[in-house]
């Protein structure tokens, strides 16, 4: 009987070391900082001129200590003519604001000041692991702040996120402490939650269902990085938002499911509209719908913002 319970004991140790060693993989896959062979990191002929644009640009540094002691960097661009408007941008996982420049152009050209920060770990902001999102959501709040204390208290701000950023400014928008200066919200692609994505890609990269990777994980990330998986959900926040909302998700995502903008749409309590982009993949839609993306970006950005120049 005991040579029975040690046998049994010891298949148990051996299958919680193995998912705990599977545990660190995917956290190391995931969170870790580090090159990623799943992020396309080829750039397009369409964003030239934009990355052309952005380096003969006078950019300005500005720099916050995020609420973990981190230093963070982001880029601003003042707009052509002194105005009150200033849009904040967040780039995807695994990227910075140097693939944000067509975004960045696009709010300059229609005559916004633009922030473009790099999230933590991310460009030239401090840090090891990846938020998805979620320790970031304090950092938008600080940001938006800070342009209110450089700019004045007469700025209106829009926030605009891509993948990642757009979970991240979705996010925030559920902080009771978001400055109300932040007056509409555009997100592009962003997920539901980090435990729905990271499941399905759980599911589409390794064939392995959710339980028991994702807790393990999920824990794994709490005890290294001090947020886990179930807490870090855009629904949530959006159930606290009341500030309109423009949607944009390919019909076509293999990233992010485009199921995941319906439920999204859902959460809000504010305005809102929904673009559905036909025959695109996951942050495809700017760059197969050029102008007509860009009008409707910029045009629900006007609709919510009081736009003056001095």
């Amino acid at each position: 009987m005991k040579k029975k319970i040690t046998i049994v004991s010891s298949v148990i140790l051996m299958f919680c070391l193995v998912l705990w060693g599977a545990g660190e993989y995917f956290f190391a896959q995931a969170i870790k900082i580090g090159p990623k062979s799943f992020i396309d990191s080829e750039t397009s002929d369409v964003w030239r001129e934009a990355n052309a644009w952005f380096a003969s640009k006078d950019l300005e540094t500005w720099k916050i200590t995020s609420d973990n002691g981190l230093l963070l960097s982001a880029t601003y661009i003042a707009a052509t003519e002194a105005t009150n408007s200033t849009i904040f941008v967040a780039h995807g996982y695994g990227n910075s604001t140097s693939t944000m420049t067509q975004y960045i152009k696009m709010f300059h050209d229609a005559g916004y000041n633009v922030l473009a920060a790099d999230a933590r770990g991310h460009g030239e902001s401090e840090g090891a692991y990846i938020g998805f999102g979620w320790p970031e959501r304090r950092d938008v709040v600080q940001w938006t702040q800070e342009i209110v204390n450089r700019l004045g208290s007469q700025q209106q701000i829009g926030l605009y996120g891509l993948s990642m950023g757009a979970s991240t400014v979705m996010m925030a928008s559920g902080e009771s402490d978001l400055p109300t200066n932040v007056k509409v919200i555009v997100e592009d692609c962003g997920y539901s939650s980090v435990d729905a994505e990271l499941s399905f890609q759980l599911s589409d990269m390794y064939s392995l269902p959710a339980f028991p990777m994702i807790p393990v994980t999920s824990l794994l990330t709490e005890m290294k990085v001090g947020y886990n998986f179930y807490e870090a959900s855009a629904i949530n926040q959006l159930n606290n938002n009341v500030k309109p909302i423009l949607f944009i998700h390919g019909d076509a995502d293999t990233f992010v499911p485009t199921s995941m903008v319906y439920e999204l749409f859902e959460a809000t309590r504010g305005p809102k509209e929904l673009w559905i982009v036909a025959d695109t993949d996951h942050a495809d839609s700017y760059e197969n719908k050029g102008f007509e993306y860009a009008q409707r970006v910029v045009q629900f950005m006007d609709a919510h913002i009081e736009k003056a120049h001095d």
